[in-house]
């Protein structure tokens, strides 16, 4: 995996040196006292130290002794703009959730700033816990654009499409022209955008749009997200509609393939874990999400054991009620112990190549960026083990998942570009995104409070 010391070059933009190195490869290699060179936004060389003799002059260097360096973590599934509802409707079922609160409170406030200003917090936020990659799946996924690259995280943003009503002609039509539009508008736009599309489930969205929206996906190449068998009551709301599971209603329609995430998959029967198999589709699996909403614990070990790609994500700061990786690695680890009383399912290292490389490859850019290697891209996070609750350090996959927090993570590097060295942000103003998500917030709770007023009276 490393390169000879002969072929390293005099020069380099970006040189990361000390510290325990995950390349999270194949191989699963791990080097001490590391040494990583960036220019061009690309890794150069990975290795030990004693690999290489003499070390490269760099415009830039981060010291990461006493940390553990590994790529920076894919969230594969959040609805970042929801970061603006954080905490608005908590300890409620998810139909409740979302058609008695959430749904209500977003046709009033959802618009293009505030899709631009909480998707700006919710960067913030997971570059702070060590994400390098969103995917994200919301409305005015413009905006949200311009935000990921003002932060400077990549992002696979994906335009969300929604009935409340069956769609006509003309309404199916539109969703086509959005789908194409929005594909055609941010492809090759940046570096740090790959854009998707989201029908948002099978149960509000139409079958024609579901399968418009996935038809537009496949012509230009693009990712197609889906909710997919999240709750019990999804299964009988689609099961009554269509008389046939969600799984076998998206097989139906043709929606899956390799380009199709399938976000929760939670209630799967053992043929269907099949179905994901067969039919390519990848897995984004939300752990914390899923037990705060009860909505279930997915399958997946199955799912692994039959070769579905499979990466973590932390769904919404509305529903989680963080955008924290490492929070959700704890719980993706150990919820599957508890409920299977088996200590060795789901072990930290598996775990750890889910939210890295597992989840790269769930998006369809493991060839690009997931594992620290030459030729790939260079997102890459460091863990600062100086801390009473890092010490000592024995296993540092274990050391990660079961005793590291987000605030752990101290520098992260994306496309090559250091967007935080020693805890510190430099790519947005960290007060100023709070506050301007507050003035939002402000507004909400006001329509609430007189809402209450109203019932009340």
């Amino acid at each position: 995996m490393k390169k000879p010391a002969e072929t390293i070059p005099e020069r380099v933009d970006l040189l990361v040196a000390g510290g325990v190195l995950l390349t999270m490869s194949d191989a699963m290699e791990t080097f001490a006292d590391a040494a990583i060179g960036i220019s061009g936004g690309e890794i150069l060389f990975a290795g030990s130290m004693r690999d290489y003799p003499e070390l490269p002059e760099a415009a830039e260097r981060i010291d990461a002794s006493g940390k553990i360096i590994l790529p920076g973590f894919i969230n594969t599934h959040c609805h970042a703009a929801m970061t603006c509802f954080r905490g608005l409707a908590d300890d409620l079922p998810l139909m409740e959730w979302l058609h008695n609160h959430i749904f209500p409170v977003e046709a009033k406030y959802v618009n293009r700033d505030m899709v631009y200003r909480g998707t700006l917090l919710a960067a913030a936020e997971m570059i702070l816990s060590g994400t390098t990659t969103m995917a994200d799946g919301y409305f005015h996924e413009s905006s949200a654009c311009r935000a990921a690259i003002e932060a400077g995280i990549r992002t696979v943003p994906a335009q969300g499409f929604i009935d409340f009503t069956p769609p006509g002609d003309e309404a199916v039509r539109n969703h086509i022209a959005v789908a194409e539009k929005f594909l055609g508008k941010w492809r090759d736009r940046s570096p740090l955008v790959t854009p998707a599309l989201f029908p948002h489930t099978a149960y509000t969205c139409h079958k024609r749009t579901l399968k418009a929206v996935k038809a537009v996906a496949r012509a230009e190449g693009a990712l197609c997200f889906v909710h997919l068998a999240e709750t019990a009551e999804e299964n009988r709301v689609v099961r009554d509609a269509t008389g046939l599971s969600p799984v076998r209603y998206a097989e139906s329609l043709g929606i899956l393939d390799p380009r199709t995430v399938a976000v929760h998959a939670v209630w799967l029967e053992p043929d269907e874990v099949r179905i994901l198999a067969d039919t390519g589709a990848a897995v984004s699996h939300s752990p914390e999400s899923n037990m705060k909403l009860a909505c279930g614990i997915a399958p997946i070990p199955e799912l692994l054991a039959a070769g579905v790609r499979v990466g973590i994500g932390t769904d919404g700061a509305a529903s989680n009620n963080d955008l924290d990786m490492v929070g959700e690695m704890n719980a993706c680890a150990k919820i599957f112990k508890a409920a299977r009383m088996d200590p060795t399912v789901m072990d930290a290292a598996s775990v750890l190549r889910m939210a890295t490389i597992g989840g790269a490859r769930a998006l369809g850019i493991g060839d690009r960026i997931g594992s620290i290697e030459p030729g790939k891209r260079a997102d890459i996070v460091t863990i600062d083990c100086r801390k009473p609750k890092m010490t000592p350090l024995y296993n540092p996959y274990s050391q990660i998942v079961y005793s590291a927090g987000g605030a752990d993570v101290s520098d992260s590097i994306i496309e090559g570009k250091v967007v935080m060295k020693n805890r510190r942000v430099l790519t947005l103003d960290l007060e100023k995104t709070m506050e301007d998500v507050e003035k939002i917030a402000a507004a909400v709770r006001k329509d609430l409070e007189e809402r209450c007023v109203c019932r009340h009276g």
